[in-house]
């Protein structure tokens, strides 16, 4: 796997630490949570003290993975996890380089005296203060923790293989999205081959529905509304969707990837509300059309294909600004 990043910098920073705390991103998804896990085990392999603290407790969807609780929600942390966090030596910060996407954890990291490295492959972040390891032309954050486990001499064994393609295999839309390669197939090899069971993730990922969820999606897809010939579908969740539907947040990962399923669509959008009534916006696309200059309009970012932002606007205004945007995007990527 060619790459821009810095390997042998970034081994020597993981050899010259001890404790390391690892953290990700707000509304954990499968990337995140299978890649802190991953990392995790290489570092214990390695002989080193390894915490995971996220600013989001782990969706249901993704519990399989952490049957022990490796992972600290920063709302369940304790007196002890504190003091352990403030004697780590390195802060690791993976999937996101971006203020917003730390949530709470973002105190934790400004206040720490630890060295600070974020490995990440998204091309949209902040300067965060830390040495930053980043490759936006692979396919998954977990990609490029297989990659570390390899320059730290660590065998990719089962309980590395598992979170990592989980991580792969849920950043790259169960290998349908255009970030996929032929390396990516190789990869997911190489962990089947180590121990990862296909049959059992997609079980526990996607058939394993809430009521609940079942109900969302039904309300979400109803109020689809077709833009610029139809070339442009946009929906949106309302918090009293979620209490109406029994469903919770974690329920509406992946509904926006379903209007792109819809015959001529080329772009979708996703406005879901949140509970300080502000509104999160997802951005997907099968066209020229790049959702994370689109998100960049509005503080955000994220990948070509899919991106998302978040605008503290009432929702009319909301709706009919990424109207405009994405209408505007579409009309420049036909000229």
């Amino acid at each position: 796997m060619k790459t821009t990043i810095d390997w042998q910098h970034f081994a020597e920073i993981i050899h010259s630490a001890s404790k390391v705390v690892l953290t990700t991103h707000l509304r954990p998804d499968g990337d995140c949570i299978g890649s802190a896990l991953a990392m995790r085990q290489i570092l214990l392999h390695l002989g080193k003290e390894a915490h995971i603290i996220a600013p989001h407790k782990t969706p249901p969807t993704l519990a399989f993975l952490d049957p022990h609780h490796y992972i600290t929600p920063l709302e369940e942390m304790t007196e002890e996890d504190v003091r352990w966090l403030q004697t780590a030596d390195l802060f690791f910060v993976l999937d996101t380089s971006s203020w917003a996407q730390l949530g709470d954890m973002a105190t934790l990291f400004r206040e720490s005296t630890a060295k600070k490295i974020v490995l990440d492959h998204h091309t949209k972040g902040d300067d965060i203060g830390a040495i930053t390891f980043i490759d936006s032309t692979i396919d998954a954050t977990g990609t490029l923790v297989v990659h570390a486990a390899d320059t730290l001499g660590v065998p990719i064994t089962a309980d590395i293989a598992l979170p990592a393609f989980v991580a792969i295999t849920t950043d790259t839309g169960w290998f349908r999205f255009s970030s996929v390669k032929a390396e990516t197939f190789h990869m997911a090899t190489r962990l089947v081959n180590a121990g990862a069971q296909p049959d059992m993730v997609y079980r526990e990922l996607y058939e394993q529905e809430s009521l609940g969820r079942m109900r969302l999606i039904g309300r979400t897809l109803s109020k689809a509304e077709s833009y610029s010939d139809g070339q442009f579908l946009l929906t949106r969740i309302m918090l009293e969707d979620f209490e109406a539907a029994g469903a919770i947040a974690s329920d509406s990962e992946d509904i926006v990837n379903m209007l792109l399923q819809v015959r001529g669509t080329k772009m979708a959008a996703l406005i879901s509300e949140l509970k300080d009534k502000t509104f999160k916006i997802s951005f997907r696309s099968r066209c020229e059309v790049d959702c994370s200059m689109l998100a960049a309009q509005f503080g955000g970012g994220g990948h070509k294909k899919a991106a998302g932002a978040s605008l503290a606007l009432p929702f009319d205004q909301v709706k009919q600004t990424i109207i405009e945007a994405i209408t505007a995007a579409l009309r420049d990527a036909s000229e």
